[in-house]
């Protein structure tokens, strides 16, 4: 009976952790994960007088990291100017959590 038991519970964890690692436990149901994500890829840039560039968000890149490269030197602005800016450019957006391959608008301080 014991061995049953330690089968019936072997399989529910099993089930449980494949069923965690596909469909996940949080978050959108899959069908409408797949939309959001390709509507987040792809952002219109909103109308504003701030220069900007667009790139794709790479792993282990910051919102400074992706400006500092455009421009090829050190920020010339203070950090929570380019907060404001970023945030001008992507309505609803948080610079602490930007995803992985979404692309983003960057203010663009090169000039």
């Amino acid at each position: 009976m014991k061995k049953l038991l330690g089968l019936i519970i072997a399989i529910l964890i099993i089930y449980v952790i494949y069923f965690d690692l596909t469909v996940g436990t949080l978050g959108l149901p899959a069908a409408e994960k797949t939309e959001a994500n390709a509507a987040s890829t792809v952002q219109a840039k909103p109308e504003t007088d701030i220069p900007a560039f667009s790139a794709k968000v790479k792993p282990g890149e910051t919102v400074i990291s992706i400006v500092e490269h455009q421009i090829n030197k050190p920020l010339p602005v203070s950090i929570s100017t380019l907060i404001e800016d970023f945030k001008k450019l992507n309505p609803g957006e948080s610079p602490e959590k930007i995803q992985i391959g979404t692309t983003y608008h960057f203010p663009d301080y090169s000039k």
